[in-house]
């Protein structure tokens, strides 16, 4: 009867809607149903919903609570001491007696080693019966006064809807062979990556990116800031929403429905107006990589079909483009976007203010939302066309194993015309209630660190090189609010990954990802990372290592998700978007994947020479020069000789570089002399792209003219 009580109450009041439930019964009556804990509500709910005789796996300190003691009395209750493997086994044999136990898995946002300890005891029984496991997914329930998340993080309400839903049950994949603390570890593993898979898929994402902002704005608050920056200073939902609004009305006459219009803004609060104002009204922003030169950036024109560019006086004075700026306007119309504030008056703004709820033109998630390009750090940049559905779909992948919420600060630092700058450091928390402050350039390295301290910043993004450069100006206390760097675009070296977990007790997780796949693919995890690795592969991703000649470890990353771009845009026509074959996309980097799913990069396909018969790695070369001279940034090509069919060539800042020394550390360390350049340059700086990352062509062109030069040391 109280169990009848109980689904009463939860259909009237929070209009109870359950997903799934042919699932449970697929899995038989023997299960294990985890259950995403997100409120104090949850083993009530799970009681009034389930359709059989459980047992519940409790914390034991819950279970000696007086308000949590009434109700366990009434059921089956197992004490669940997380931190003791063997008490577990009771578990175990409740399951395999025949009956379903219900387990609870904590949110990150609550304890991140409890999330830990509890995945793994999770885990440990689910493998130990044998039982399959059938994850549940509670949504509503985290925004009343029971919810389990810390003050501020949503917005509270007594009567939310209440979704549960439940997937396909599934047995956990753990390699056989493995016996003890290994075991466990794995099962825990595979357990976290089915409660990830079930977060992802039951993500909506059948919405354009300014429906998603709409969404946030209800979820967190009108009032809730969102952006901020040191120009226009702090923006609400309320105020974005009527900006987005306001500025995208007048900016439609500038382009058809369905037409590009060119972007070339810092990253910065007008950048995130402007972009979003486009989207709502139906128009495709083209984001302008401005430190690409007046060559690239036309090319980028013409391949987009870009005959309009947004832009700003101030951004230019202060950036120093006007020479850049001058040569474009021989090709593109340059609007600039003070003139475009001053022609807004009142009746617009008020307007504004009323038309935010909603978009101003409909749009499909599967139509085309931005176009970005290709760094160029192989040659000219493509367009890749990004669908809303592709963004908003890597933002539910990252969602699904990063926990964060209003109280959380993130700084991004990384430009907007980078696809790691827009998608995590911009669309991400906008559309999540993360406060995300915008700052122009990561090359303040001085300036950062003091900022992250004012703001009191929880999240960081960044690059090796940005990264390195902040960790040589930063006090100690200054990242003190820091739990999260991100790290991306380039490989995280050892030296950097040290400095900030000694120094600053942070972990850096680095990830990897490419524009193609908007752009994230795979990352390493509070709760699952393993360094010198890019993590694991993201929820709804599937990947295939095809074998390259030469290459006796790893081969070249094939990957096939709803992330992977619309298609390469190169005739300027968007009806003639050129999409990957099948949908699989080749990264054309080599990568190994080890037996617990961690990705190791060797380097990009086209960065391998060939040398006296040998297939070299040029990225695992600058891995060796990074431990010999850890404070330098270096590069390695490689240049045609008539003996040994391609030579390397190493080109550092570092003032005191010699082959000799290169030679001597190779041997020492067990290292081929293949590997080692036979060429060493020394410069003052190495070219660098807007995204932090080594510009290799540029490097390839430069060495290619201090040979004609006769100016390389070739040995000391």
């Amino acid at each position: 009867m109280l169990r009848q009580l109980l689904w009463i109450f939860f259909r009237v009041f929070y209009r109870l809607e359950v997903r799934g439930r042919e699932n449970l019964a697929k899995a038989g009556p023997a299960a294990i149903i985890a259950i995403s804990h997100v409120s104090f509500l949850d083993a009530a709910l799970a009681w009034a919903i389930l359709d059989r005789d459980v047992a519940f796996a409790v914390d034991a300190a819950i279970v000696r609570r007086w308000w949590a003691r009434w109700f366990f009395a009434m059921v089956h209750a197992l004490p669940l001491d997380a931190r003791r493997p063997q008490a577990t086994r009771a578990l175990i044999d409740v399951v395999r007696g025949g009956r379903s136990l219900v387990m609870f898995l904590e949110s990150g946002l609550t304890a991140t080693d409890r999330l830990k300890q509890t995945t793994l005891a999770a885990g440990f029984v689910a493998d130990g019966a044998g039982a399959p496991v059938v994850p549940v997914r509670v949504e509503g329930l985290e925004h009343t006064p029971f919810g389990r998340l810390p003050s501020g993080e949503v917005r509270l309400r007594w009567w939310p809807k209440l979704v549960v839903t439940m997937l396909e049950p599934a047995k956990l994949a753990v390699a056989p062979g493995l016996r003890g603390e290994a075991r466990r570890k794995a099962a825990g593993a595979a357990l976290y990556e089915l409660m990830s898979e079930a977060v992802f898929r039951t993500s909506f994402l059948n919405v354009t990116i300014p429906e998603a902002l709409i969404a946030a704005s209800h979820r967190y608050g009108a009032g809730h800031v969102v952006l901020e920056d040191s120009t226009s200073g702090k923006l609400t939902y309320r105020k974005t929403l009527a900006g987005v609004a306001i500025l995208g009305r007048k900016l439609m006459a500038l382009a058809p429905e369905g037409g590009v219009l060119g972007v070339m803004l810092p990253t910065s609060n007008g950048a995130a107006l402007t972009l979003l104002g486009l989207m709502s009204a139906g128009r495709i922003p083209a984001m302008i990589n401005f430190t690409a030169g007046a060559r690239n950036i036309l090319a980028a024109c013409r391949a987009a079909g870009i005959t309009t560019i947004l832009t700003s006086r101030a951004f230019i004075e202060k950036t120093q483009l006007a020479d850049l700026v001058e040569t474009m306007a021989q090709h593109v119309k340059l609007v600039w976007l003070e003139d475009v504030r001053k022609e807004i008056g009142l009746v617009e703004r008020l307007r504004g203010l009323i038309a935010g709820h909603r978009p101003l033109v409909r749009r499909a998630a599967d139509d085309a939302a931005i176009i970005l390009f290709t760094s160029g750090s192989e040659g000219t940049p493509k367009g890749v066309v990004l669908s809303h559905r592709n963004i908003l779909t890597n933002v539910a992948q990252g969602k699904a194993r990063f926990e964060f919420g209003t109280a959380d600060v993130m700084l991004n630092v990384l430009p907007v015309f980078h696809s790691f700058g827009l998608t995590v450091g911009l669309i991400l928390p906008v559309v999540s209630g993360v406060r995300a402050y915008q700052y122009p350039s990561p090359l303040h390295y001085r300036v950062i660190p003091e900022l992250v301290r004012t703001l009191g910043a929880t999240m960081l993004l960044g690059t090796d090189t940005f990264l390195a450069g902040y960790a040589r100006s930063a006090e100690l206390d200054d990242f003190r609010t820091l739990r999260l760097i991100v790290a991306g675009a380039e490989p995280v070296r050892a030296v950097t990954r040290r400095k900030y977990l000694d120094l600053f007790g942070v972990r850096i997780l680095e990830g990897y990802g490419v524009t193609e796949t908007a752009p994230a693919l795979a990352f390493n995890t509070p709760v699952q990372n393993r360094d010198g690795t890019v993590g694991r592969l993201l929820p709804g991703i599937a990947a295939r290592v095809d074998p390259v000649p030469g290459i006796e470890e790893g081969g070249r990353l094939v990957v096939h998700g709803p992330n992977v771009m619309l298609g390469y845009l190169n005739s300027g026509n968007l009806a003639e978007v050129e999409p990957p074959a099948g949908g699989w996309y080749d990264t054309g980097d080599i990568v190994s994947i080890d037996n617990d799913g961690f990705i190791t990069v060797k380097g990009r396909a086209r960065r391998f020479a060939k040398v006296g018969g040998e297939m070299v790695s040029l990225a695992a070369v600058e891995s060796l020069i990074t431990d010999l001279w850890p404070d330098s940034i270096s590069a390695v090509t490689a240049v045609s000789h008539a003996r040994k069919g391609e030579q390397l060539v190493l080109m550092t800042d570092y003032r005191h570089a010699n082959r000799n020394s290169v030679l001597a550390f190779a041997r020492k360390h067990g290292v081929s002399e293949l590997v080692v350049p036979s060429v060493v340059m020394v410069v003052e700086a190495l070219p660098v792209l807007g995204s932090g990352k080594i510009d290799h062509p540029a490097v390839a062109r430069k060495v290619a003219s201090l040979i004609a030069e006769g100016a390389a040391a070739t040995a000391d």
